[in-house]
């Protein structure tokens, strides 16, 4: 029985796909080949990108026109700036790529034979012009993981492809193709033997197009999930295939990932006569930032780069990115946190991911928090808003000041700490949905507890700006609407210098909004 498939490439053998050369312009990427261009793929991890280059590889070699070859350069990470051990790890892989995929062992017993006698700045150039002589038909090489390379090692791969670009095809590989999460422009190569980092496209000013492979449509989403059904019988319905679309817009593993587990791990799903229904797919959602699985957890990693905080902390503070480089933004485009909006702007790529990152910045503060005890539940197990209220403002004067050196993110550390509590609160039994917005200058969420909603909102008052109470409420106003709520919280986080203590400065009072909403201000 084949199933959706969350680890390496597709297996058409194993696992429900999309034909992966249905996923780009095949048209336009033999166009490139028949031109002898060299040119680059990029997506983010786990998108496909490895099904698409080994797809593409069968398909030239099954039509015989030319050569193709697919290597894996990861394996040469570990040697970092040493480039005659990185050149050696490149010539090997390619060396038994060759043999392995055109069953052509002779490359390899070249590269043992005279490899080792080459200087590492022609070792690469002198192994490709070998292969490319050896047959009249054209050769492509296509190389994945190459941003995975760092240093000395990257500028000697792309030097040496560059040197032998004039000799192509009797002598050269006809076409390269590079693959990678980033695009060549983001490529800031710090080498040893320059003096001063250097970008991929000094390195590699031969690149004629940079192809970037996208998510799925909502249209490829159904298929992929409805070949499930087909071959098994049991349906999605409307109501989670829509679910589906909504939580992941289309991101590859995030699709494959929540299916599985809906279908393939739950004990409900795994009864072949019932639905999977939208329930099931938000269970799954759970269950994924729950354990934090490896993708989310490799997105995650990400918050640590100074690039990545440059742009998050503003984002979830709702602040603008007039000041942020452009090269950042694309770099975070390029890695799939954030996508441009169709009608323009930048938004996190997914709700799952615009779930994640405020949760995974949360844990420090989260891990750090004292025992609480529950005093926000009634006697039946349902929550009292005026019992929380009041947990929180005794948790916040009693704990906030040193909870707020345990958030990485110094800008929205208090954000970070009320989450963490109310992540306390909700805790098996409840939900926290969080949204922001660029410029906005604030951050909503939402608690749901049984029968209870309650909405939020979080702002900052920082110096040399105005009380932020009446735009507050304005917007609270709007928010507790879109909920159909008619009371909520707005907190406003006094940031400004020479406050008094949290524990003195911490209060509650009681406004309307514009539309006559009660509002609890806290002023923490």
């Amino acid at each position: 029985m084949r199933f959706f498939n969350t680890e390496g490439p597709v297996r058409a053998d194993l696992h429900y796909l999309l034909p992966p050369l249905t996923r780009w312009d095949l048209e336009e990427v033999l166009a490139l080949i028949e031109q002898k261009k060299y040119f680059l793929l990029h997506a983010p991890r786990q998108t496909g990108k490895t099904s698409c280059l080994l797809a593409l590889m069968a398909h030239l070699n099954r039509e015989g026109q030319y050569r193709a070859v697919y290597a894996n350069l990861e394996v040469a990470q570990t040697t970092r700036e040493d480039v005659t051990r990185g050149m050696a790890a490149i010539c090997s892989v390619l060396g038994r790529s060759i043999e392995f995929y055109l069953q052509d062992p002779s490359i390899d017993a070249w590269n043992q034979t005279f490899g080792p006698r080459l200087t590492p700045e022609d070792r690469l150039l002198r192994l490709l012009a070998t292969w490319a002589s050896a047959d009249e038909r054209p050769a492509v090489l296509l190389l994945d993981e190459v941003d995975a390379l760092v240093g000395d090692t990257l500028v000697a791969l792309l030097r040496q492809l560059r040197a032998g670009y004039s000799q192509r095809p009797q002598a050269f590989p006809n076409t390269v193709i590079l693959c990678g999460v980033r695009d060549l422009r983001d490529y800031r190569i710090h080498a040893r033997s320059e003096p001063a980092p250097i970008t991929g496209g000094s390195a590699f000013n031969i690149k004629a197009e940079s192809l970037r492979l996208g998510d799925f449509s909502e249209a490829e989403t159904r298929t992929l999930l409805q070949e499930h059904t087909q071959e098994t019988g049991q349906v999605f319905t409307p109501e989670a295939l829509q679910q589906v679309w909504t939580l992941t817009q289309g991101q590859p593993w995030l699709v494959n990932a929540l299916a599985y587990q809906a279908c393939f791990r739950s004990r409900e799903g795994r009864d072949r006569t019932r639905p999977i229904d939208a329930a099931m797919i938000d269970a799954a959602k759970e269950y994924l930032i729950l354990n934090r699985v490896t993708h989310l957890d490799q997105l995650a990693d990400k918050l640590r780069e100074e690039r990545v905080r440059r742009i998050i902390e503003p984002m979830l503070a709702g602040e603008s990115l007039d000041s942020v480089p452009l090269d950042d933004r694309d770099y975070l485009v390029d890695l799939g946190l954030l996508r441009r909006a169709a009608g323009g702007g930048l938004v996190v790529a997914n709700p799952i991911y615009r779930e994640v990152l405020p949760r995974m910045l949360a844990l420090g503060p989260q891990d750090s928090l004292p025992q609480i005890s529950p005093t926000w539940l009634d006697e039946q197990g349902q929550l009292d808003l005026e019992a929380l209220l009041a947990a929180f403002l005794d948790f916040w004067r009693q704990h906030g000041e040193p909870l707020l050196k345990s958030a990485p993110y110094h800008e929205i550390a208090p954000h970070l700490v009320l989450m963490a509590f109310l992540h306390r609160v909700v805790n098996g039994g409840g939900t926290l949905e969080r949204e922001y917005a660029i410029g906005a200058g604030r951050m909503d969420l939402c608690l749901r507890y049984g029968a209870v909603t309650l909405g939020i909102e979080l702002k900052v008052w920082r110096d040399g700006r105005p009380d932020p109470l009446a735009r507050g409420l304005e917007q609270l106003d709007g928010y507790l609407a879109g909920l159909g709520l008619e009371c909520g919280w707005l907190v406003l986080f006094d940031r400004r210098s020479g406050q008094p203590p949290i524990e003195e400065r911490t209060r509650v009072d009681e406004a309307l909004s514009p539309s006559g909403r009660r509002i609890q201000v806290i002023r923490a």
